[in-house]
């Protein structure tokens, strides 16, 4: 799988969104290897779109593409600053990756020097996980070559991932928990969207 990450200041949330609509209704079908995107607004107006592609040679033959381009362009002016982008292929998931029926979404971006140990915590216990944290529906972990990573987790809502935050992990994991998210910068997305093939 390959991930792209738009992220971009923004105060006009409902054009946005009907952008990203008009884009997955009348561009995304012809997409070849278009998986799916999460999107959402945090509260101090910080747009994210994590898109998923079957590989990265799908996703660059898709920017290249002049419906594309032309978007790229209409949601440069809706926007009030540029938008930053950050790619990846290393991609790993969590129980099916997540799921259109979250009522609440964080993203979670960092940096670790240690990209392995990062993708073996995610993996580590899966069902030990689900049963300690049931709100999770799942996640996707894009790491960049320079160990900047974007976790994408969903939840059931945010009242159960609040009520989850506060079970500490068993103590042979916590310490790894400490040191991937030293650093790391939470986004919450409390009314997130969800875009796939139709």
């Amino acid at each position: 799988m390959f991930i792209q990450v738009m992220q971009a200041r923004c105060t006009r949330h409902d054009e946005l969104r009907a952008l990203a609509d008009e884009w997955a209704e009348r561009s995304g079908p012809d997409a070849d290897g278009w998986l799916g995107g999460t999107y959402g607004f945090t509260d101090d107006d910080l747009f994210f779109g994590v898109i998923r592609f079957t590989d990265r040679d799908s996703a660059m033959a898709n920017s290249a593409r002049p419906e594309t381009s032309a978007f790229a362009e209409r949601m440069a002016a809706l926007v009030d600053g540029p938008v930053e982008f950050h790619d990846s292929d290393d991609v790993s998931v969590l129980f099916d990756g997540g799921s259109d029926d979250a009522g609440f979404v964080q993203i979670i971006r960092g940096k670790v020097d240690d990209p392995a140990r990062l993708r073996a915590l995610l993996s580590s216990d899966p069902e030990a996980l689900h049963q300690m944290r049931p709100d999770i529906l799942g996640a996707t972990l894009a790491i960049e070559a320079d160990g900047t990573f974007t976790e994408t987790v969903a939840f059931t809502d945010e009242d159960s991932a609040r009520r989850g935050e506060a079970t500490p992990p068993p103590p042979e994991v916590a310490g790894e928990f400490e040191w991937a998210m030293q650093g790391a910068s939470f986004h919450d997305l409390r009314q997130p969207w969800f875009e796939s093939p139709r």
